[in-house]
């Protein structure tokens, strides 16, 4: 992660106005996802970024934002287990808690979630809270299960961690997952 943040981040803006990449141009029938890699330690700035490129009128693009980690929530909360979830690991613990979120919340839950309002040409689908939603959902496993249902709407990642281009490591220290269909951007 070569650069100052700033500097990236304007690279992201820039990459948000290019008919390239909301069009789907040059990726010789790969999908449109791109995966912007960032030092957990700029999650507050990276969280600047994206208030402000939500409000930015000059971007030729409808960006739709999907929130992970609210995602989560809202999952929790359909199926009834939000306000059960500190009382079930105080008595089971944090490992019967997980699998019970993970056997409650898959990834097509997710899926549902982020298509429910079909996304439209036009339309870029960010992605954050990536960081914040482990270890109940892996981006590798989502990015897999939602490319049949986005066809050509470029998908933006904000991944605090790496990505070489085969491999996505959270945080840049867990065990690196599979994934290499999308690139990396900046």
């Amino acid at each position: 992660m070569n650069g100052n943040i700033d500097e990236r981040l304007d690279k992201v803006r820039n990459l948000l106005k290019d008919s390239d990449f909301l069009e789907g141009n040059g990726l010789s029938n790969e999908v449109n996802i791109r995966i912007f890699c960032y030092e957990a330690k700029e999650e507050m700035r990276v969280c600047h970024f994206v208030e402000q490129i939500l409000i930015d009128r000059t971007l030729p693009c409808h960006l739709k934002e999907n929130n992970l980690y609210e995602i989560f929530l809202k999952c929790c909360e359909d199926k009834r287990i939000l306000s059960r979830m500190a009382d079930q690991e105080r008595k089971r613990g944090k490992d019967h808690l997980q699998r019970m979120i993970e056997k409650s919340i898959t990834v097509q839950a997710y899926v549902d979630k982020i298509c429910a309002d079909t996304p439209k040409k036009g339309d870029v689908l960010l992605l954050t809270g990536v960081g914040d939603v482990f270890p109940f959902m892996r981006i590798h496993m989502l990015l897999e299960a939602l490319q049949p249902r986005i066809d050509n709407i470029p998908v933006l990642v904000m991944y605090p961690g790496t990505f070489d281009g085969r491999h996505v490591k959270l945080f840049d220290r867990l065990t690196p997952n599979p994934y290499y269909r999308a690139f990396n951007i900046i």
